[in-house]
C-alpha cells in the first residue's frame, strides 16, 4: 500500500504543470490591446508588451536584434519617427500553445492596412512569459509574405 501511495505521489509530481487563467485568451487580448496601441501612435504602449531587459530577441528579414532599448529605437525611427506614416495594425489566426506555467509560445499573423488595402502581412511566432499579471513578449520573430 505504501509503494502505491509513493509511486501515485511521484506520479503526481511528475506530472507538467499548467498555466493558470486563460493563456490563449490573455494573449489575444494583449495583442488586440498592442494593435490599438499602434493605430493610436501610442509607441510606449506597444513596446509594453515586450519585456523590457537586454535578453529580449526579435528576429526579423534575416536579422536579429536584442534589447528592449534597440527595438524600441528601431520602432520609434522607422514607424514613430516626425513624417512617418504607420498602416492600422491587426492581428489575426492567434494561437497559443503554453509551455509551462508561466512560458507560451503563439503564433498568428499581422496584417497593416491602408484604408480597404492590405499593404503588408506575414506570420510571426513569439515566446512569452507571464510575469505578474501579464504576458510579456522575450522573442518575437516577424517574417513578411513575398510581395505579389
Amino acid at each position: 500500500m505504501r509503494l502505491c501511495c509513493l509511486v501515485v505521489l511521484a506520479a503526481a509530481c511528475a506530472a507538467p504543470k499548467v498555466p493558470t487563467g486563460n493563456p490563449q485568451q490573455e494573449i489575444t487580448a494583449a495583442l488586440t490591446r498592442s494593435a490599438s496601441d499602434w493605430n493610436r501612435g501610442d509607441l510606449d504602449g506597444f513596446m509594453s508588451d515586450y519585456a523590457k531587459d537586454s535578453t529580449v530577441s526579435y528576429v526579423t528579414g534575416g536579422h536579429v536584434q536584442y534589447g528592449w532599448q534597440p527595438l524600441y529605437d528601431h520602432y520609434k525611427t522607422t514607424y514613430f519617427g516626425p513624417g512617418k506614416s504607420r498602416d492600422s495594425l491587426s492581428f489575426v489566426e492567434v494561437r497559443v500553445q503554453p509551455l509551462t506555467m508561466d512560458l507560451a509560445f503563439a503564433t498568428a499573423r499581422f496584417e497593416l492596412h491602408r484604408g480597404d488595402s492590405l499593404t503588408a502581412s506575414g506570420p510571426f511566432t513569439l515566446i512569452l512569459q507571464k510575469r505578474g499579471p501579464r504576458w510579456l513578449i522575450l522573442h518575437d520573430h516577424t517574417s513578411a509574405d513575398p510581395k505579389p
